[in-house]
């Protein structure tokens, strides 16, 4: 097993650091230490945040870290923000969220830029999973970017997802466009001292009502729960939920980890399949010149982009088909 392997499974925090940079960068050689890495991933218990932007999810998750170090429980957080225009890095810094914890050696916080990622998770989230996993923390929370419709791929990564919403006019009907009453186990209505915080209970009780019959009868019902992440009200309650439906998972999953059913495993190969493609066709494109050509022809009218997009693929496939 090579050095780095060796120090992020004996919990050393440099080296998880840094190979979660390199993760993000996509750096040659990375892909070999996940392959050692692996092996010791599958206890960790993922939870994913994800909701709007401005309903509390990170002040949610600092009071989740508070509970859970209450209970001798290490933490890593990884936090999906938008990627910055000029730099491609994360436009909002791990430094300035959840600062109390920021020197405690159990928690380990850390933000991904999303490079465009779509469903709200950066491509590196996976990796970087594994890496806290292999690390042997007790639990891993993923808060996603918060980009509404999108924001579905956690329900993939995580093992609980949590949708954090706050109690304001069109919440209820956003959620419903989004497809989030599909993907939560848990719904969390944040700032309940907010006056309509009851109506919003009510309302999303009642959308999870109209689904209700698609769902068999051993299935988990979503609870939906208030709570004020800033004061610390309600946080005990939610954390409970939490537990509750670990446990559920644990009775009724084949194995000990949700993350590796089938479901999972077949959603995770077929993203790595997709990205590895992409990556490949696109750097034959451009040693070839092939991209250039067709956005210049598209550009003066010549072709539209359907008809260069077959032409691509076409090319593709021959050429893989020839080797």
């Amino acid at each position: 097993m090579s050095e780095v392997c060796d120090k992020v499974t004996e919990g050393d925090i440099n080296s998880a650091a840094r190979l979660i940079r390199d993760i993000e960068d996509d750096i040659p050689g990375v892909k070999d230490i996940l392959k050692e890495l692996y092996p010791f991933t599958g206890n960790a218990y993922v939870i994913g945040i994800t909701g709007a932007p401005g309903v509390g999810k990170s002040t949610l998750v600092d009071a989740m870290l508070s509970h859970l170090r209450r209970e001798g429980k290490t933490v890593g957080v990884l936090a999906v923000d938008p990627t910055s225009p000029f730099s491609g890095g994360a436009i909002l810094g791990d430094r300035i969220r959840m600062r109390r914890h920021a020197l405690d050696d159990g928690v380990f916080i850390r933000s991904l830029a999303t490079r465009g990622q779509f469903g709200g998770l950066a491509r590196a989230a996976r990796g970087a999973i594994d890496v806290l996993d292999a690390m042997g923390k007790d639990y891993i929370i993923v808060e996603t970017v918060g980009v509404g419709q999108d924001e579905v791929d956690i329900a993939q990564i995580a093992q609980t997802t949590v949708v954090v919403v706050v109690p304001r006019l069109g919440d209820g009907i956003q959620a419903m466009k989004a497809g989030i009453l599909e993907v939560g186990d848990i719904f969390l209505i944040n700032k309940a001292d907010n006056e309509h915080a009851d109506r919003a209970l009510n309302d999303l009780k009642s959308m999870l009502g109209m689904n209700q019959h698609e769902r068999c009868a051993d299935r988990w019902r979503p609870p939906v729960l208030k709570a004020q992440a800033a004061a610390d009200i309600g946080v005990v309650e939610f954390m409970a939920e939490i537990e509750a439906h670990g446990q559920y998972l644990r009775r009724t999953s084949d194995g000990p980890c949700y993350r590796r059913s089938k479901e999972s495993v077949r959603h995770d190969l077929l993203e790595m399949v997709k990205y590895q493609l992409i990556e490949d066709m696109t750097r034959r494109l451009e040693n070839t010149g092939n991209l250039d050509r067709m956005v210049d022809l598209i550009a003066q009218g010549k072709t539209d982009p359907f008809t260069a997009c077959e032409e691509i693929v076409l090319n593709y496939r021959a050429i893989a088909k020839s080797q």
